[in-house]
Protein backbone atom coordinates (compact mmCIF):
# COMPACT_ATOMS: atom_id res chain seq x y z
CA UNK A 1 0.00 0.00 0.00
CA UNK A 2 1.18 3.77 -0.90
CA UNK A 3 0.79 6.49 1.10
CA UNK A 4 -0.35 10.13 -0.31
CA UNK A 5 1.85 13.07 0.20
CA UNK A 6 0.02 13.87 2.68
CA UNK A 7 0.35 10.67 4.96
CA UNK A 8 3.88 10.80 4.28
CA UNK A 9 4.54 14.36 5.75
CA UNK A 10 2.36 13.17 9.01
CA UNK A 11 4.67 9.93 9.38
CA UNK A 12 8.01 12.20 9.13
CA UNK A 13 6.53 14.53 12.28
CA UNK A 14 6.08 11.11 14.17
CA UNK A 15 8.26 9.84 16.89
CA UNK A 16 8.74 6.40 17.31
CA UNK A 17 8.28 4.62 20.35
CA UNK A 18 11.28 4.07 22.53
CA UNK A 19 11.58 1.62 25.55
CA UNK A 20 13.62 3.93 27.32
CA UNK A 21 12.00 7.76 26.83
CA UNK A 22 13.87 10.79 27.52
CA UNK A 23 10.48 12.80 28.11
CA UNK A 24 9.57 13.28 31.36
CA UNK A 25 12.83 13.69 32.85
CA UNK A 26 12.81 17.05 35.60
CA UNK A 27 15.78 17.07 37.65
CA UNK A 28 18.55 15.26 38.78
CA UNK A 29 16.69 12.22 41.04
CA UNK A 30 14.31 11.93 38.21
CA UNK A 31 17.91 11.51 35.86
CA UNK A 32 19.51 8.58 38.45
CA UNK A 33 16.41 6.79 38.93
CA UNK A 34 15.62 6.45 35.34
CA UNK A 35 18.95 5.78 34.31
CA UNK A 36 19.62 3.05 37.50
CA UNK A 37 16.64 1.21 36.25
CA UNK A 38 17.11 1.08 32.18
CA UNK A 39 20.79 0.08 32.79
CA UNK A 40 19.78 -2.86 35.44
CA UNK A 41 16.65 -4.15 33.37
CA UNK A 42 19.03 -4.25 30.38
CA UNK A 43 22.09 -5.96 32.14
CA UNK A 44 19.47 -8.37 33.34
CA UNK A 45 18.44 -9.22 29.88
CA UNK A 46 20.67 -9.01 27.34
CA UNK A 47 23.42 -12.16 28.64
CA UNK A 48 26.48 -10.91 26.77
CA UNK A 49 26.30 -7.53 27.59
CA UNK A 50 25.82 -8.70 31.50
CA UNK A 51 29.15 -11.05 31.08
CA UNK A 52 31.11 -7.95 29.31
CA UNK A 53 30.55 -5.04 31.89
CA UNK A 54 30.34 -7.26 34.84
CA UNK A 55 32.91 -10.31 34.53
CA UNK A 56 35.59 -7.74 34.92
CA UNK A 57 34.40 -6.93 38.12
CA UNK A 58 34.37 -10.81 39.41
CA UNK A 59 30.16 -11.40 38.66
CA UNK A 60 29.75 -15.28 37.58
CA UNK A 61 28.21 -16.19 34.24
CA UNK A 62 24.90 -17.27 35.51
CA UNK A 63 21.01 -15.83 35.70
CA UNK A 64 20.76 -12.26 36.99
CA UNK A 65 18.03 -10.91 39.30
CA UNK A 66 18.36 -6.57 39.39
CA UNK A 67 16.33 -4.03 41.68
CA UNK A 68 16.05 -0.52 42.43
CA UNK A 69 16.19 1.54 45.79
CA UNK A 70 16.15 -1.59 47.69
CA UNK A 71 15.89 -0.36 51.65
CA UNK A 72 18.63 -1.84 54.20
CA UNK A 73 18.90 -0.70 57.90
CA UNK A 74 22.61 0.96 59.12
CA UNK A 75 22.68 1.45 62.68
CA UNK A 76 19.43 1.92 63.34
CA UNK A 77 18.76 4.27 60.20
CA UNK A 78 17.52 3.63 56.72
CA UNK A 79 19.67 3.59 53.21
CA UNK A 80 18.67 3.55 50.13
CA UNK A 81 20.90 2.06 47.36
CA UNK A 82 20.09 3.12 44.08
CA UNK A 83 19.90 -0.25 42.72
CA UNK A 84 21.03 -4.26 43.63
CA UNK A 85 22.63 -7.15 41.17
CA UNK A 86 22.12 -10.65 42.50
CA UNK A 87 23.72 -13.45 40.02
CA UNK A 88 23.02 -16.97 40.74
CA UNK A 89 25.37 -19.92 39.77
CA UNK A 90 24.52 -23.31 41.05
CA UNK A 91 24.86 -22.63 44.72
CA UNK A 92 26.98 -19.68 44.52
CA UNK A 93 26.05 -16.18 44.84
CA UNK A 94 27.16 -12.62 44.00
CA UNK A 95 25.80 -9.43 45.13
CA UNK A 96 26.22 -6.11 44.58
CA UNK A 97 25.18 -2.93 45.72
CA UNK A 98 25.10 0.26 42.88
CA UNK A 99 25.15 3.71 43.18
CA UNK A 100 24.16 6.01 40.57
CA UNK A 101 25.09 9.77 39.90
CA UNK A 102 24.21 11.73 36.48
CA UNK A 103 25.33 15.30 35.36
CA UNK A 104 27.70 16.79 37.61
CA UNK A 105 26.92 15.08 40.30
CA UNK A 106 29.46 12.91 42.56
CA UNK A 107 29.57 9.79 44.58
CA UNK A 108 29.88 11.13 48.67
CA UNK A 109 32.75 9.74 50.81
CA UNK A 110 30.04 9.24 53.38
CA UNK A 111 27.52 7.91 51.50
CA UNK A 112 30.24 5.30 49.85
CA UNK A 113 30.81 4.20 53.27
CA UNK A 114 27.51 3.37 54.52
CA UNK A 115 27.09 0.93 51.55
CA UNK A 116 30.44 -0.49 51.86
CA UNK A 117 29.33 -1.44 55.66
CA UNK A 118 25.79 -2.45 54.62
CA UNK A 119 27.51 -5.12 52.03
CA UNK A 120 29.91 -6.18 54.65
CA UNK A 121 26.85 -6.60 57.09
CA UNK A 122 24.55 -8.65 54.64
CA UNK A 123 27.82 -10.44 53.19
CA UNK A 124 27.52 -8.93 50.04
CA UNK A 125 31.10 -9.36 47.84
CA UNK A 126 31.26 -5.97 45.99
CA UNK A 127 29.76 -1.88 45.98
CA UNK A 128 29.57 -0.71 42.25
CA UNK A 129 29.56 2.85 41.69
CA UNK A 130 28.36 4.41 38.14
CA UNK A 131 28.93 8.52 37.78
CA UNK A 132 29.52 10.51 35.01
CA UNK A 133 33.54 10.75 37.02
CA UNK A 134 36.45 9.41 34.60
CA UNK A 135 39.13 7.71 36.64
CA UNK A 136 42.63 8.71 35.62
CA UNK A 137 43.75 4.93 35.59
CA UNK A 138 42.17 1.88 35.74
CA UNK A 139 40.84 0.34 38.85
CA UNK A 140 41.10 3.54 40.71
CA UNK A 141 38.08 4.40 42.82
CA UNK A 142 37.57 8.57 42.41
CA UNK A 143 35.73 8.63 45.68
CA UNK A 144 38.09 8.26 48.82
CA UNK A 145 37.09 5.45 50.94
CA UNK A 146 38.46 3.93 54.70
CA UNK A 147 40.91 1.28 52.96
CA UNK A 148 39.88 -0.66 56.09
CA UNK A 149 36.50 -1.22 54.84
CA UNK A 150 37.48 -3.13 51.28
CA UNK A 151 38.97 -5.71 53.40
CA UNK A 152 35.78 -8.01 52.60
CA UNK A 153 34.22 -6.16 49.74
CA UNK A 154 35.05 -5.07 46.58
CA UNK A 155 34.94 -1.51 45.58
CA UNK A 156 33.87 -0.66 41.58
CA UNK A 157 33.39 2.24 39.72
CA UNK A 158 32.14 2.70 35.94
CA UNK A 159 31.92 5.50 34.15
CA UNK A 160 28.60 6.45 32.12
CA UNK A 161 31.31 6.56 28.91
CA UNK A 162 32.38 2.92 29.92
CA UNK A 163 28.99 1.41 29.77
CA UNK A 164 28.21 3.38 26.55
CA UNK A 165 31.57 2.17 25.37
CA UNK A 166 30.89 -1.17 26.52
CA UNK A 167 27.08 -1.05 25.24
CA UNK A 168 28.44 0.17 21.65
CA UNK A 169 31.40 -2.61 21.45
CA UNK A 170 28.68 -5.48 22.21
CA UNK A 171 26.15 -4.37 19.97
CA UNK A 172 28.02 -3.24 16.89
CA UNK A 173 31.41 -5.24 17.19
CA UNK A 174 30.80 -8.05 19.14
CA UNK A 175 27.53 -8.66 18.21
CA UNK A 176 24.20 -10.05 20.20
CA UNK A 177 22.98 -13.96 19.34
CA UNK A 178 19.66 -13.15 19.68
CA UNK A 179 17.48 -10.25 17.97
CA UNK A 180 15.16 -8.91 20.32
CA UNK A 181 18.39 -8.56 23.10
CA UNK A 182 20.18 -7.18 20.52
CA UNK A 183 17.18 -4.19 20.05
CA UNK A 184 16.74 -4.14 23.83
CA UNK A 185 20.99 -3.41 23.98
CA UNK A 186 20.04 -1.01 20.67
CA UNK A 187 17.16 0.92 22.87
CA UNK A 188 20.10 1.44 25.97
CA UNK A 189 22.46 3.10 23.89
CA UNK A 190 19.93 5.52 22.40
CA UNK A 191 18.93 5.99 25.95
CA UNK A 192 22.36 7.13 27.11
CA UNK A 193 23.15 8.96 24.09
CA UNK A 194 20.95 11.68 24.57
CA UNK A 195 21.53 14.87 26.34
CA UNK A 196 18.90 14.54 28.90
CA UNK A 197 19.52 10.93 30.10
CA UNK A 198 22.74 12.88 31.98
CA UNK A 199 25.31 10.77 31.05
CA UNK A 200 27.87 12.99 30.11
CA UNK A 201 30.98 13.13 27.95
CA UNK A 202 34.30 13.99 29.28
CA UNK A 203 33.96 18.03 28.74
CA UNK A 204 35.73 20.14 31.46
CA UNK A 205 39.47 20.56 32.54
CA UNK A 206 38.52 21.39 36.11
CA UNK A 207 38.08 24.43 38.04
CA UNK A 208 42.01 25.17 37.57
CA UNK A 209 42.63 25.20 34.20
CA UNK A 210 42.52 29.18 33.32
CA UNK A 211 44.55 30.31 36.17
CA UNK A 212 47.06 26.94 35.37
CA UNK A 213 47.32 27.49 31.98
CA UNK A 214 48.55 31.86 32.63
CA UNK A 215 50.79 30.40 34.96
CA UNK A 216 52.44 27.64 32.07
CA UNK A 217 52.42 30.80 29.83
CA UNK A 218 54.35 33.78 32.25
CA UNK A 219 56.68 30.58 33.81
CA UNK A 220 55.15 31.19 37.55
CA UNK A 221 53.48 27.37 37.98
CA UNK A 222 55.25 25.38 40.76
CA UNK A 223 54.98 21.47 40.78
CA UNK A 224 53.55 22.10 44.11
CA UNK A 225 50.49 23.93 43.56
CA UNK A 226 47.41 22.47 43.84
CA UNK A 227 46.01 23.35 40.50
CA UNK A 228 48.90 21.69 39.38
CA UNK A 229 47.92 18.60 40.48
CA UNK A 230 44.35 19.08 39.92
CA UNK A 231 44.81 19.72 36.07
CA UNK A 232 47.09 16.52 35.97
CA UNK A 233 44.60 14.30 36.93
CA UNK A 234 41.72 15.97 34.38
CA UNK A 235 45.14 15.37 31.42
CA UNK A 236 44.78 11.85 32.44
CA UNK A 237 41.25 11.33 32.47
CA UNK A 238 41.26 12.93 29.34
CA UNK A 239 43.48 10.48 27.95
CA UNK A 240 41.61 8.13 29.47
CA UNK A 241 38.24 9.41 27.74
CA UNK A 242 40.16 9.55 24.55
CA UNK A 243 41.10 5.82 24.62
CA UNK A 244 37.26 5.00 25.46
CA UNK A 245 36.08 7.24 22.77
CA UNK A 246 38.34 5.65 20.06
CA UNK A 247 37.89 2.21 21.28
CA UNK A 248 34.45 2.54 20.76
CA UNK A 249 34.83 3.86 17.47
CA UNK A 250 36.83 1.44 16.23
CA UNK A 251 35.64 -1.90 18.10
CA UNK A 252 38.47 -2.99 20.09
CA UNK A 253 39.70 -2.35 23.51
CA UNK A 254 42.43 1.06 23.99
CA UNK A 255 43.90 1.32 26.56
CA UNK A 256 46.42 4.53 28.31
CA UNK A 257 50.10 3.38 28.72
CA UNK A 258 51.35 3.58 32.10
CA UNK A 259 54.50 1.82 33.45
CA UNK A 260 54.66 -0.45 36.09
CA UNK A 261 55.13 2.04 38.87
CA UNK A 262 52.49 4.05 37.56
CA UNK A 263 50.03 1.36 37.93
CA UNK A 264 51.35 0.27 41.78
CA UNK A 265 51.58 4.35 42.98
CA UNK A 266 48.71 6.69 41.15
CA UNK A 267 50.20 9.71 42.87
CA UNK A 268 53.76 9.00 41.72
CA UNK A 269 52.02 9.66 38.32
CA UNK A 270 50.31 12.87 38.99
CA UNK A 271 53.13 14.26 40.67
CA UNK A 272 55.30 13.58 37.57
CA UNK A 273 52.77 15.18 35.43
CA UNK A 274 52.90 18.24 37.79
CA UNK A 275 56.35 18.78 37.64
CA UNK A 276 56.38 18.43 33.74
CA UNK A 277 53.68 21.11 33.70
CA UNK A 278 56.00 23.30 35.43
CA UNK A 279 59.21 22.91 34.01
CA UNK A 280 58.48 22.51 30.51
CA UNK A 281 54.90 23.16 30.04
CA UNK A 282 54.22 19.85 28.49
CA UNK A 283 50.97 17.20 29.12
CA UNK A 284 52.78 13.92 27.83
CA UNK A 285 50.16 10.55 27.46
CA UNK A 286 50.16 7.45 25.96
CA UNK A 287 47.38 5.38 23.97
CA UNK A 288 47.73 1.83 22.55
CA UNK A 289 45.57 0.38 20.06
CA UNK A 290 45.55 -3.09 19.63
CA UNK A 291 47.16 -4.39 16.01
CA UNK A 292 48.64 -0.80 15.41
CA UNK A 293 52.02 0.14 14.48
CA UNK A 294 52.73 1.27 17.99
CA UNK A 295 51.80 3.35 20.72
CA UNK A 296 49.77 6.96 19.96
CA UNK A 297 52.24 9.67 22.24
CA UNK A 298 50.01 12.82 22.62
CA UNK A 299 51.48 16.10 24.04
CA UNK A 300 50.10 19.25 24.95
CA UNK A 301 52.59 22.04 24.87
CA UNK A 302 50.78 24.84 26.68
CA UNK A 303 53.61 27.28 26.50
CA UNK A 304 53.59 27.07 22.16
CA UNK A 305 49.28 26.36 22.74
CA UNK A 306 50.29 23.17 20.48
CA UNK A 307 48.98 19.51 20.40
CA UNK A 308 51.24 17.19 18.82
CA UNK A 309 50.56 13.28 18.63
CA UNK A 310 53.35 11.11 16.73
CA UNK A 311 53.81 7.08 16.45
CA UNK A 312 57.41 5.66 15.45
CA UNK A 313 58.22 2.56 13.12
CA UNK A 314 60.62 0.49 12.82
CA UNK A 315 61.88 0.96 9.11
CA UNK A 316 62.69 -2.66 6.82
CA UNK A 317 65.82 -3.90 7.14
CA UNK A 318 67.08 -4.69 4.09
CA UNK A 319 67.59 -2.53 1.23
CA UNK A 320 69.08 1.20 0.44
CA UNK A 321 68.18 3.72 2.41
CA UNK A 322 65.83 5.57 -0.08
CA UNK A 323 64.49 2.65 -0.53
CA UNK A 324 62.95 2.39 2.51
CA UNK A 325 62.13 5.98 2.37
CA UNK A 326 59.60 5.02 -0.87
CA UNK A 327 58.56 2.11 1.44
CA UNK A 328 57.05 4.71 3.88
CA UNK A 329 55.25 7.04 1.29
CA UNK A 330 53.53 4.24 -0.24
CA UNK A 331 52.02 3.61 2.87
CA UNK A 332 51.27 7.57 3.64
CA UNK A 333 49.23 8.31 0.08
CA UNK A 334 46.04 9.34 2.25
CA UNK A 335 48.04 11.51 5.25
CA UNK A 336 48.20 15.20 5.26
CA UNK A 337 50.61 17.07 3.71
CA UNK A 338 51.72 18.91 6.92
CA UNK A 339 52.93 15.75 8.75
CA UNK A 340 56.37 15.60 9.67
CA UNK A 341 58.65 12.17 9.18
CA UNK A 342 61.71 12.15 11.06
CA UNK A 343 64.34 9.49 9.97
CA UNK A 344 67.17 7.99 12.87
CA UNK A 345 70.29 6.11 11.07
CA UNK A 346 71.69 3.15 12.81
CA UNK A 347 72.86 3.41 16.49
CA UNK A 348 71.92 7.53 16.56
CA UNK A 349 69.30 8.75 19.18
CA UNK A 350 69.00 12.07 17.16
CA UNK A 351 67.09 12.62 13.63
CA UNK A 352 69.48 12.12 11.08
CA UNK A 353 66.88 14.26 8.80
CA UNK A 354 63.54 15.66 9.33
CA UNK A 355 61.37 16.98 6.58
CA UNK A 356 57.67 17.31 5.80
CA UNK A 357 55.71 14.95 3.83
CA UNK A 358 54.54 17.51 0.96
CA UNK A 359 58.38 18.32 0.16
CA UNK A 360 59.66 13.80 1.13
CA UNK A 361 56.95 13.25 -1.88
CA UNK A 362 58.78 15.78 -4.34
CA UNK A 363 62.40 14.36 -3.01
CA UNK A 364 62.55 11.83 -1.52
CA UNK A 365 66.57 11.70 -1.10
CA UNK A 366 65.05 14.41 1.67
CA UNK A 367 65.26 11.57 4.66
CA UNK A 368 68.43 10.09 3.80
CA UNK A 369 71.14 11.83 5.95
CA UNK A 370 74.43 13.23 4.60
CA UNK A 371 76.38 9.92 6.09
CA UNK A 372 73.80 8.13 3.61
CA UNK A 373 73.83 5.40 6.46
CA UNK A 374 71.22 2.96 6.88
CA UNK A 375 67.67 3.98 7.98
CA UNK A 376 66.67 1.99 11.04
CA UNK A 377 62.80 3.79 12.19
CA UNK A 378 61.02 6.28 11.52
CA UNK A 379 58.34 9.19 13.36
CA UNK A 380 55.38 10.47 12.14
CA UNK A 381 54.52 13.62 14.22
CA UNK A 382 51.63 15.84 13.29
CA UNK A 383 50.51 18.91 15.40
CA UNK A 384 47.38 21.18 15.46
CA UNK A 385 46.51 24.70 17.61
CA UNK A 386 45.11 23.49 21.19
CA UNK A 387 42.14 25.68 22.07
CA UNK A 388 41.93 27.76 24.96
CA UNK A 389 38.65 26.69 26.61
CA UNK A 390 38.25 24.65 29.92
CA UNK A 391 34.77 22.66 28.51
CA UNK A 392 33.70 21.29 25.41
CA UNK A 393 32.91 22.56 22.22
CA UNK A 394 34.66 24.73 19.68
CA UNK A 395 37.49 26.29 20.51
CA UNK A 396 38.13 23.98 23.39
CA UNK A 397 41.42 22.34 24.28
CA UNK A 398 39.61 19.03 24.66
CA UNK A 399 38.00 19.04 21.46
CA UNK A 400 40.82 19.87 19.87
CA UNK A 401 42.93 17.09 21.28
CA UNK A 402 40.32 14.47 20.57
CA UNK A 403 39.93 15.99 17.01
CA UNK A 404 43.44 15.96 16.36
CA UNK A 405 44.08 11.98 17.58
CA UNK A 406 41.18 10.85 15.96
CA UNK A 407 42.62 12.39 12.59
CA UNK A 408 45.97 11.17 13.15
CA UNK A 409 44.60 7.52 13.40
CA UNK A 410 42.20 7.94 10.19
CA UNK A 411 44.78 9.47 8.30
CA UNK A 412 47.95 7.90 9.55
CA UNK A 413 48.44 5.50 11.89
CA UNK A 414 45.82 3.00 10.58
CA UNK A 415 47.04 2.70 6.53
CA UNK A 416 50.58 2.14 8.31
CA UNK A 417 51.68 -1.95 8.29
CA UNK A 418 54.77 -3.14 10.07
CA UNK A 419 57.79 -4.63 7.70
CA UNK A 420 57.71 -8.36 7.04
CA UNK A 421 60.46 -10.09 5.37
CA UNK A 422 60.81 -11.81 2.02
CA UNK A 423 59.86 -15.52 2.16
CA UNK A 424 63.20 -17.39 2.03
CA UNK A 425 63.28 -18.88 -1.50
CA UNK A 426 64.61 -22.66 -1.90
CA UNK A 427 67.87 -23.37 -3.55
CA UNK A 428 68.68 -23.69 -6.87
CA UNK A 429 68.96 -27.87 -8.10
CA UNK A 430 72.55 -29.02 -8.84
CA UNK A 431 73.53 -28.61 -12.39
CA UNK A 432 72.52 -31.26 -14.85
CA UNK A 433 74.64 -33.46 -15.78
CA UNK A 434 75.75 -33.61 -19.35
CA UNK A 435 73.16 -35.68 -22.00
CA UNK A 436 76.23 -37.58 -23.51
CA UNK A 437 77.05 -39.07 -20.13
CA UNK A 438 75.61 -42.13 -19.64
CA UNK A 439 73.72 -42.27 -15.99
CA UNK A 440 75.26 -45.82 -15.31
CA UNK A 441 78.91 -44.39 -15.73
CA UNK A 442 78.44 -41.68 -13.19
CA UNK A 443 80.49 -42.56 -10.08
CA UNK A 444 78.92 -39.54 -8.05
CA UNK A 445 75.40 -38.79 -6.95
CA UNK A 446 74.58 -35.09 -7.17
CA UNK A 447 74.75 -32.76 -4.40
CA UNK A 448 73.36 -29.80 -2.87
CA UNK A 449 77.52 -28.31 -2.60
CA UNK A 450 77.82 -28.95 -6.24
CA UNK A 451 77.36 -25.60 -7.94
CA UNK A 452 79.17 -23.62 -10.93
CA UNK A 453 82.43 -22.92 -8.57
CA UNK A 454 82.94 -26.65 -8.60
CA UNK A 455 82.24 -26.74 -12.35
CA UNK A 456 86.44 -25.79 -13.57
CA UNK A 457 88.88 -28.11 -12.17
CA UNK A 458 91.44 -27.28 -9.69
CA UNK A 459 94.75 -26.78 -11.08
CA UNK A 460 97.33 -28.87 -8.77
CA UNK A 461 100.23 -27.30 -7.22
CA UNK A 462 103.32 -28.24 -9.19
CA UNK A 463 106.11 -26.61 -7.92
CA UNK A 464 107.88 -24.97 -10.97
CA UNK A 465 105.17 -25.62 -13.48
CA UNK A 466 102.88 -23.55 -12.00
CA UNK A 467 101.52 -21.70 -14.89
CA UNK A 468 99.55 -19.07 -13.40
CA UNK A 469 100.29 -15.57 -14.24
CA UNK A 470 101.92 -12.98 -12.26
CA UNK A 471 100.34 -9.64 -11.45
CA UNK A 472 101.37 -7.22 -13.55
CA UNK A 473 103.96 -5.35 -11.55
CA UNK A 474 102.76 -1.72 -12.72
CA UNK A 475 99.55 -2.34 -10.95
CA UNK A 476 100.58 -2.71 -7.73
CA UNK A 477 103.04 0.90 -8.24
CA UNK A 478 101.68 3.88 -6.27
CA UNK A 479 100.97 6.33 -9.23
CA UNK A 480 103.37 8.96 -7.53
CA UNK A 481 106.23 6.26 -7.40
CA UNK A 482 109.37 6.98 -9.50
CA UNK A 483 109.94 4.34 -12.52
CA UNK A 484 112.96 2.05 -12.02
CA UNK A 485 116.12 2.62 -13.84
CA UNK A 486 116.36 0.48 -16.68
Amino acid sequence: MTLDKGATRMVETWHAARLIPTSGINGPDEQERRATSALLAVLGAVREFQRCLLGPLGAPVGSAETFIEVPFDLNGTRVFPDGLIRITRGKSVWTCLVEVKTGKNVVGSEQLDHYLDVARANGFQAVLTISNEIPAQPGIHPTKVDRRKLRNVALHHLSWTKVLTEAVMQRVHRGVSDPEQAWILGELIRYLEHPRSGAMEFEDMGAHWVTVRDAVTAGTLRPSDKGALDVANHWDQLIRYACLRLGRLLGTPVEPVLTRREMADPASRAQALATSLAQTGTLPGQLRIPNAIGPITVCADLRAGRVMVEVQCDAPREGRPLTRVNWLLRQLKDAPPDLRIDSFAVYAREPSASALLRDVRDEPARLVGGDKKDIRAFKLVLSASSGAKRGQGRGSFIGSVLDLVDRFYEEVVQSLKPWNPPAPKLRQSAVQQPPEVQPALVSTALSSEDGAQHDEPREQDSGSDDTRAEPDAAASVPDDAAPAEA
